[in-house]
């Protein structure tokens, strides 16, 4: 699995012209899913999320969770984070994981996500053509992926 998480001031998922989600001081979270992808990997990477500490305690110094500040999260699925660029001008997604498979593990990480901070997490609509807007705070914008965890 792969995350781009970035601290978000606010941000919010439209699709059709409706907003789905939408959410003040919190994460915003890009989520790829490979085929090898676990149930392990879900739980280490939303707790690794969750427990991040790159929200600005008082004396401006990045010490605060998500969990710390009682922040809100939107988790969008996003198979082009898989994107292998190597050869060529045109992507090949063959890593990602297909509908299948990650529609399930999308579904669980969301899930894992609310117990591990707590509260609702607002999601997207898998495979629907999403508009995402957000402003970025920082900007603070961190990848984080289960397969290189250090």
């Amino acid at each position: 699995m792969r995350a781009v998480i970035q601290r978000v001031s606010k941000a919010s998922v439209t699709v059709d012209g409706k907003v789905i989600s939408n959410i003040g001081n919190g994460l915003l979270i890009l989520l790829g899913v490979e085929e090898t992808d676990t149930e392990k990997d879900i739980e280490w990477l939303s707790k690794k999320i969750v427990n991040l500490r790159i929200f600005n305690d008082g004396q401006g110094v990045m010490n605060l969770s998500l969990f710390d500040i009682g922040g809100e999260a939107i988790v969008v699925s996003q198979f082009t984070l898989h994107a292998q660029t190597k050869k060529g001008n045109r992507p090949s997604y063959i890593k990602a994981a297909k509908p299948e498979v990650a529609i399930p593990m999308y579904d669980k990480f969301v899930a894992q996500m609310k117990i591990d901070l707590g509260k609702d997490v607002g999601t997207g609509i898998f495979g629907a053509d999403m508009k995402v807007a957000l402003l970025n705070d920082g900007p603070v914008t961190i990848i984080v992926d289960t397969k290189n965890k250090q």
